[in-house]
């Protein structure tokens, strides 16, 4: 496919503006053209063809990619309408609440031969890449522990206020928790056991996870407080040989037993945005990842569906 690859995205909320710079950015792409119910969403991008209807969309607009970034109960759904038209699809994560609908997806996609994958962004995260590697190599020996966490309030700015819906939006479990569980079983497989607790209330949302994977554990911690705390994320990973930090205000950091501390990426880990998004070019990285495989007509295999449906059944014990 040499020809710039067209991109719609419904949804012009909160997500999309990460989204959407990344598309902009490509001179390989052309954005055809954005849809969202509200119409004041679309303004900031006067020279695009806006939509309030996603049929509509979808009828009138000549288009090799979708981009889903709505609420999780209508990702499904409007994939499934997209490939069936022989679109591919990009969604936000979750996939679903429900892991039927992750066989549904893919099996749309198989059928029409068309690409269909899960932004479940640690996997570009570089800093979450690296322990990846750090792991797979055993480059400081066997991973014995780690600590995961990702913080902050419970969000009050959602469309609909559907994110304080716990049936549509699973609440901290598969708002926040989903990252760092999604990448645990992308980096190390499956869990082998896991004590799960949690805090739960209308008005804030908490829990806590330990995951036996047979020769080390991983703890964490996910929360939506009452209060406007801020958002942060990190991680601690002890290897045999090093202690491997993602910390605010820190960054990136490897501390070796001779009392070493190395810096392997430039970064800004730790700064956030006004909704708590953390600065990366993760979101850049799997837009990317995912075009060049539409572009050169290869099936993405970096978000596969058994991790997508072992994910949703840890979940779904909380």
């Amino acid at each position: 496919m040499s020809k710039k690859l067209k991109v719609g995205l419904v949804g012009v909320g909160n997500i999309s503006g990460v989204h959407m710079p990344a598309w902009l950015s490509m001179e390989d792409v052309e954005v055809a053209a954005i849809c969202d119910i509200r119409p004041e969403q679309m303004e900031k991008y006067p020279d695009l063809p806006h939509f309030e209807d996603f049929k509509d969309m979808l009828d009138k607009t000549d288009m090799d990619v979708l981009d889903i970034c709505l609420p999780t109960p209508f990702h499904v759904d409007y994939a499934c309408m997209a490939m069936e038209k022989g679109i591919h699809v990009i969604t936000e994560k979750p996939i679903s609440l429900k892991k039927e609908d992750v066989a549904r997806a893919f099996d749309t996609a198989k059928k029409n031969n068309v690409n269909f994958m899960v932004a479940q962004c640690l996997r570009w995260w570089p800093e979450y890449e690296m322990v990846r590697h750090y792991y797979e190599s055993g480059e400081y020996g066997k991973l014995l522990s780690a600590h995961m966490w990702r913080l902050g309030n419970i969000p009050k700015w959602s469309w609909d206020n559907w994110m304080q819906d716990e049936k549509r939006s699973g609440f901290i479990p598969y708002d926040l928790h989903i990252h760092d569980l999604d990448f645990m079983v992308y980096a190390f497989g499956a869990p082998k056991d896991c004590q799960l607790r949690r805090a739960r209330r209308p008005d804030q949302d908490y829990l806590t996870a330990d995951y036996d994977f047979g020769d080390f554990f991983i703890s964490c911690e996910s929360a939506w407080y009452k209060g406007g705390y801020p958002f942060q994320s990190g991680f601690r990973f002890q290897f045999e040989n090093a202690l491997v930090t993602n910390e605010k205000g820190e960054g990136f950091k490897v501390y070796l037993g001779d009392g070493t501390v190395c810096k392997p990426l430039d970064n800004t880990a730790g700064i956030v945005d006004a909704v708590g998004v953390p600065s990366s070019n993760a979101y850049a990285n799997e837009i990317r990842y995912f075009a060049d495989c539409v572009k050169a007509g290869i099936m993405q295999d970096k978000v596969k569906p058994e991790q997508l449906e072992t994910v949703i059944d840890i979940l779904n014990r909380f």
